[in-house]
């Protein structure tokens, strides 16, 4: 391993220990980075610009010196690309054209919707291309590195980097799940599916629970929503329950009735998901096409104005 030749760090590495550069201190970015170092690897650079990146960098990797990116993918090994989807393709190819990528580099990106076609122009000139996306939702703190032991990374690379890409995979903490290149963007739309908007739904159940009177409604919904996702992760549709499920007509008939004293948005995802429950419910025969047939009604009334 031969030194650093644009950071100030001149010391030789153990073997199989890299040097590593994040471009983008990102929630994402300086965790991971942070992480690698846990490991033994060594944070030699990073790129950072707003305020907020650069408290993360410095609090994450406080020996990092902050650096533009072209210098921080000079002075790596591997190079972390944890920087917004879309910046993605265009931040690989403008390396290209300026000559910033060597052969033998790592570049790895943590995107969840792509494979390794945004590091084509880089892999074009030899460097090993991985796609490593973490399945976790980032707080860009010191907590995350704990909980990165109990994260799947969706791992996309050429056969003979696979090992490599699991290799660093384990030794952040995560657990390595193989997605093929085609099937990306529905992995990704999964777990966006499953997470990001179920914020949106706990949002809006918080709401709602406080607008009954309730001082605490996060103390009431942990419990119930706690115990609601660990079912449905372990029996799936099975832990269907509620009154669309019973087929319980009257009750939905009375939350339609009481929705127009909600934000619209709210109103909106109730009918929305009533309706996808009892399609579900119908699809694995929970429910006598009776209690379909009067839920399906109350649902297709015309909407309270």
């Amino acid at each position: 391993m031969t030194k650093c030749q644009t950071c100030p760090v001149t010391s030789l590495l153990p073997p199989g220990r890299l040097r590593v550069g994040v471009v983008g201190a990102g929630k994402v970015g300086a965790v991971l980075g942070a992480a690698l170092a846990r490991a033994g690897h060594l944070v030699v650079a990073v790129s950072a610009v707003s305020d907020a990146s650069l408290a993360r960098a410095e609090d994450l990797l406080p020996d990092a010196p902050v650096l533009p990116v072209d210098d921080v993918v000079a002075a790596s090994d591997l190079i972390l690309l944890t920087v917004p989807d879309d910046a993605l393709a265009p931040l690989v190819a403008g390396l290209a054209t300026t000559g910033g990528w060597r052969t033998g580099q790592l570049a790895l990106h943590t995107s969840g919707r792509s494979g390794l076609a945004p590091l084509a122009p880089a892999i074009a000139l030899g460097v090993g291309g991985l796609a490593v996306h973490p399945a976790m939702s980032f707080t860009g703190t010191a907590m995350d590195l704990d909980r990165l032991r109990d994260c799947c990374f969706g791992v996309t690379a050429p056969p003979d980097l696979q090992p490599v890409a699991e290799a660093l995979v384990v030794e952040m903490g995560g657990e390595p799940v193989t997605i093929d290149e085609f099937d990306r963007v529905r992995y990704h739309l999964g777990l966006v599916h499953g997470s990001n908007y179920l914020i949106t739904l706990t949002a809006q159940a918080m709401e709602i629970v406080a607008g009954a009177g309730v001082a605490e409604p996060g103390r009431v919904l942990r419990p119930l929503m706690t115990a609601a996702l660990d079912n449905a992760l372990r029996a799936g549709d099975s832990a269907l329950t509620g009154p669309v499920a019973r087929g319980d007509a009257g009750t939905v008939a009375e939350h339609l009735a009481v929705l127009p004293d909600e934000p619209p948005d709210v109103a909106a995802v109730y009918r929305v998901l009533a309706r996808a429950t009892l399609d579900r419910a119908q699809r694995h025969g929970r429910l006598p096409a009776t209690a379909v047939q009067a839920i399906d009604e109350v649902l297709t009334e015309e909407k309270p104005t």
